[in-house]
């Protein structure tokens, strides 16, 4: 396994993780302290508001689990990788691509995300 492939796996543990102090435990394991997470939904910056962008989303896909997809490239300090939400065992509701960029020490510093397919309105 390759440190790209270790640290978007860490990432998708972070979404997926809904005991809020492990969470957090996770966040500040996972991310650097001023890190920010870019999507077209939303825009935050440090830990704090991560793990409330994280909470929210957990709240409005009650029981869906984010899944890595099969393909982790990276280079220098950032890789790519897709992502998909749905329920265990069925087809995902919705599908991403984000592009990770992490800092001297090993932590995302950086997160940008675009959804690829998501739930009609």
């Amino acid at each position: 396994m390759s440190d790209y492939t270790k640290l978007a796996e860490q990432y998708i543990a972070v979404w997926n993780e809904t005991d809020p102090a492990a969470r957090r435990a996770l966040i500040d394991e996972v991310w650097s302290a001023d890190g920010r997470y870019i999507d077209p939904l939303v825009e935050v910056a440090g830990r704090e508001q991560l793990d409330a962008v994280v909470a929210a989303a957990q709240a409005q896909f009650a029981g869906m689990r984010f899944r890595l997809g099969d393909t982790v490239e990276g280079h220098h300090d950032q890789a790519r990788f897709t992502w998909e939400l749905g329920p265990d065992g069925t087809e995902a509701i919705v599908v991403g691509f984000d592009v990770a960029q992490w800092d001297a020490d090993g932590r995302l510093a950086l997160v940008l995300g675009f959804l690829d397919k998501v739930p009609a309105r």
